[in-house]
């Protein structure tokens, strides 16, 4: 299917095969389908050309619905509020893309973020609707994000990072902890958590792994160096505030100190840098490395 590189969001569609049901038009099974949506956004996006057929046509209102057909739309958030913090491009070329996030955007469109994702912005930016993140790092942490731009290498990329042969660096700002031997590994079980999107330290085997280092002694804070082998959700702020360390201004451990639909303090950034990645390049078999511009101030 051909995506139109000049569209609104300038981002591949999300997609949905009918289920069954008794609706007439696709537009009664989208608005049953999604009813947080609502039908007159589904029938406002249809006259936007915003929802297409498996082969890119659009789709209007009054398209008679049958079971299975493949439909592809593009996500909307009504009012979205601009994240006023820029995005950097450190490299580009035929197949890779890397760019510096800044605090507090999300890598890739979820819940009330759309247009504010570094995928959107970039996309839009280069013109590129195949333009796809190789892996990701939470909103609220800063630094490196390495993308596909090309759909026929894909692949050999995404397998460095689901074959651990890519070496990943952080930095992170968190309190001193004198009474602890570095370098020090930390290897525990991480899973679900209480609210829903935080996480813990539970029994069982380790499925986590991360080299931590100290890398600077700044009076009460230490800048930490981290090296982590897995990549489980949270897992450097979980590890390091089991250690009694929580990074700085980290809202969701060791306790929440903000809801997870709160507005956003600019001013009190998670002090966590995605600083630097390496790796062989499948395809020309060099070695690659970057490094993020942005630093961590106390």
């Amino acid at each position: 299917m051909s995506v139109d590189a000049r569209s609104p969001s300038n981002m591949r569609p999300s997609t949905l095969h009918l289920p069954q049901g008794n609706w007439a038009t696709v537009l009664d099974c989208l608005a049953a389908h999604f009813p947080a949506v609502g039908r007159e956004r589904w029938a406002q996006r249809m006259a936007r050309g915003r929802v297409l057929d498996a082969e890119g046509a659009p789709i209007g209102p009054q398209q008679a619905y049958r079971a299975g057909l493949r439909v592809h739309y593009f996500r909307e958030v009504a009012a979205e509020t601009p994240i006023p913090f820029q995005e950097a491009v450190l490299h580009v070329d035929e197949h890779l893309l890397v760019a510096d996030k800044p605090h507090f955007l999300p890598v890739m469109p979820a819940g009330e973020y759309v247009e504010q994702t570094l995928q959107a912005r970039l996309a839009k930016r280069l013109g590129n609707a195949d333009l796809v993140p190789l892996h990701r790092i939470d909103r609220h942490t800063a630094g490196l994000v390495l993308f596909s731009t090309n759909p026929q290498s894909r692949g050999r990329y995404q397998a460095l990072f689901r074959e651990r042969r890519i070496d990943k660096y952080y930095e992170a700002l968190a309190a001193a902890l004198p009474a602890l031997q570095f370098p020090l590994l930390r290897c525990t079980r991480l899973e679900a958590g209480e609210p829903f999107f935080r996480m813990r330290e539970g029994g069982g085997a380790a499925n986590s792994e991360t080299r931590i280092e100290v890398a600077e002694k700044l009076g009460e804070l230490w800048r930490y160096a981290l090296y982590p082998v897995t990549g489980k959700k949270h897992q450097l702020r979980v590890h390091l505030a089991a250690l009694g360390a929580p990074i700085c201004n980290d809202p969701f451990y060791p306790e929440v100190s903000a809801a997870a639909d709160a507005a956003d303090d600019y001013s009190k950034p998670l002090k966590l840098l995605a600083k630097g990645l390496g790796f062989i390049d499948p395809l020309s078999g060099e070695p690659r490395r970057f490094e993020s511009r942005l630093n961590l101030s106390p």
